[in-house]
């Protein structure tokens, strides 16, 4: 049997939807085809997460995204939006961070923005995104090295790497594998932004991805046979 099957992927993926434009209609279809799919969660737009929840009669985790997908929120913002999902219905939070303050080298006060959020969601997974094609591009391997270190400091479960939304780029192997080198196991490491083939799912967990955030779950599935 192959090491990286359907099930398993399966089990592995945020199925996502986080378009500006999503209608209640649409994030309740991602949530019926999420059930479907019997994928680890569904990602959706902190407005949405009561309306997936009122549609989530499977019980599949909902995942929100706070401070998405600039960052640049205040961190008492970021803190708020995470509590008020959580409070709808979410038990997972996707955070991106302030990118500018970490390509700066300031990451007290990275670390003090993923601190924010933690506090205000204790019980939540709490996924950092690190919009890492950015910081490579910008400032180099160090800077995500230090970034995984504050985000781990600081509470999180997962670092992520991108909101999918940045003209940097999503996902990268090197990104990923980076990223697990540095976690070193003790968080969980989420791959997001441009896995459109099962190929590139499948790079993604040989490089030490333990979840992925695709849109296009069941084309990805599908071509795993």
């Amino acid at each position: 049997m192959p090491r990286w099957n359907r099930d398993r992927i399966a089990k592995l993926v945020d199925h996502t939807l986080l378009k500006p434009e999503a209608t209640p209609e649409q994030v309740a279809a991602v949530v019926a085809e999420a059930a479907e799919l019997g994928v680890a969660a569904v990602c959706v737009s902190p407005s949405m997460v009561a309306v997936a929840d009122s549609a989530n009669s499977a019980g599949v985790p909902i995942a929100a995204v706070a401070g998405f997908p600039s960052g640049k929120h205040l961190p008492g913002v970021k803190a708020a939006e995470a509590a008020l999902a959580v409070a709808a219905g979410a038990a997972e939070i996707d955070m991106v961070i302030d990118v500018g303050a970490a390509c700066a080298g300031d990451f007290a006060a990275v670390g003090a923005d993923i601190a924010a959020v933690r506090a205000a969601v204790p019980r939540a997974v709490l996924k950092v995104i690190l919009e890492s094609a950015a910081l490579l591009e910008s400032a180099g391997d160090a800077t995500v090295v230090t970034a995984c270190r504050a985000a781990e400091d600081a509470g999180a479960d997962f670092v992520k790497t991108s909101t999918g939304f940045h003209p940097a780029g999503g996902a990268t192997v090197r990104a990923v594998s980076l990223m697990s080198d540095t976690v070193g196991g003790r968080l969980g490491v989420k791959a997001s932004g441009g896995i459109r083939s099962a190929d590139d799912a499948v790079a993604m967990l040989e490089a030490g991805a333990t979840r992925l955030g695709l849109s296009g779950t069941r084309a990805v599935l599908d071509g795993l046979g």
